[in-house]
């Protein structure tokens, strides 16, 4: 019998096969993306089953303590968890593979999660350009729940919203000074609010941080006829109020569901998606152009020097590219 092929393998359970799946897509070799998007095309009729959830909050909020204490909530209720943390650094340092399942060390030995560092390969607010691929690789191997966490608050908060059907901001019990730090794009593209470390001496500021996040979201307009945004209380490290947000996202997939928004925001991300595949294809190709690349540094010193505008050194290199 001839051996199974890595997407069939990847489809029966393998997680090594899933591993070595996600290295490919991840992959910038010519050879290599050709059979990544084989292998993507084997395994798309087994994707799209899974409640895709994003996550992000500032650094020292308990993003990793409360991934964890929710993953595990969740195998424990009989879900696979995958959980695909973009890893800002790997640009620079090249990231540390064992970094995330070293701070999610239970969650990383249970053997329904599956715990992946995303290198942010220096794309548009530090999301992989190729974390859409390992989800739809996670979704086929078989996992309910994927979780994506991005690091910090900024541009790549944008980004990971564009790809899952609910983002959750954790936050801490800040109060109104945490309030004035949160951009006002931030607090309106989630779906949920949770105020983390609700517990002990910081319960009550945490209640108080719990009534302003909530009297801010009363004066923006949710971006969904069928849910207003909540704002809820936990302590990831004492394993209070996880059973409350994991009904309330239950709450939130079965509107989205009856109503066709999750069905429609998922074709509209599907379709965004492949613009902007187009316009990383292109970009691609227009720095790899001979022509474009004897004339681009010396374009980038006019502009920089006030000796060219930009808009027209771009033409330049755009009929540049466009005669070849």
């Amino acid at each position: 019998m001839a051996e199974e092929s890595l997407a069939q393998q990847l489809i029966d359970g393998n997680r090594r096969a899933l591993a070595r799946g996600i290295t490919l897509v991840e992959s910038s070799r010519a050879d290599h993306k050709q059979d990544a998007q084989a292998l993507l095309a084997e395994i798309m009729p087994k994707t799209g089953g899974a409640m895709r959830l994003g996550l992000s909050g500032a650094p020292g909020v308990g993003k990793s303590t409360f991934i964890e204490t929710m993953g595990l909530h969740l195998t424990g209720l009989g879900h696979k968890v995958a959980v695909l943390a973009v890893d800002p650094s790997s640009a620079r340092t090249g990231g540390s593979i064992l970094g995330d399942k070293t701070r999610m060390e239970l969650l990383s030995r249970d053997p329904n999660a599956f715990i992946r560092p995303t290198p942010a390969s220096g794309t548009l607010g530090g999301v992989a350009r190729r974390t859409r691929e390992a989800m739809l690789l996670v979704e086929a191997a078989g996992y309910d729940i994927v979780i994506i966490e991005t690091v910090g608050v900024g541009q790549s908060e944008t980004a990971v919203a564009d790809m899952v059907d609910m983002f959750l901001l954790l936050q801490s019990p800040g109060g109104g000074d945490e309030l004035q730090g949160i951009k006002r794009g931030i607090m309106e593209i989630a779906d949920l609010i949770v105020v983390n470390k609700a517990d002990g001496v910081l319960e009550k500021p945490a209640k108080i941080a719990q009534a302003e996040f909530a009297g801010a979201l009363t004066l923006m307009r949710p971006k969904s006829p069928n849910w207003t945004p909540e704002v809820l209380l936990a302590s990831a490290l004492k394993n209070i109020g996880i059973t409350e947000i994991w009904d309330t996202v239950c709450t939130f997939e079965e509107r989205m569901v009856e109503s066709g928004e999750l069905q429609a925001n998922r074709a509209r991300q599907a379709t965004a998606w492949m613009w902007t595949e187009i316009g990383a294809g292109l970009m691609d190709r227009f720095k790899d152009d001979v022509a474009v690349s004897a004339r681009m540094s010396v374009l980038e010193d006019d502009v920089a020097k006030g000796e060219i505008t930009p808009s027209a050194a771009a033409s330049e290199l755009l009929g540049i590219f466009k005669s070849n």
